[in-house]
């Protein structure tokens, strides 16, 4: 479990490093009529999905203690929120 976990802490830490293509700065190239750097920032973000997508079914317990009971409650404490604020506001 150790290695796993390092292996996801390491996966995630790399797609913060490269969110902002520094690398690209000053890079006046366009591809397909769009700057390279929004190319690299459109497919960071699809892999980014897709990273997250494979770690919220395979490994969401992986640092979170809550059991299924407290995260209800917070569903729960939620929706009664949302409810007075749409009462306060008058959207309702």
């Amino acid at each position: 479990r150790d290695r796993t976990d390092a292996l996801w802490i390491g996966g995630f830490a790399m797609l913060v490093a490269f969110a902002v293509p520094w690398f690209l700065w000053g890079d006046a190239t366009i591809v397909a009529g769009l700057p390279a750097w929004l190319w690299w920032h459109i497919g960071w973000m699809a892999l980014a999905s897709v990273v997250f997508a494979v770690f919220s079914r395979r490994a969401w317990d992986r640092g979170i203690d809550a059991g299924v009971s407290d995260v209800a409650d917070v569903g729960t404490n939620l929706g009664i929120v949302v409810g007075y604020l749409v009462l306060a506001l008058g959207v309702g």
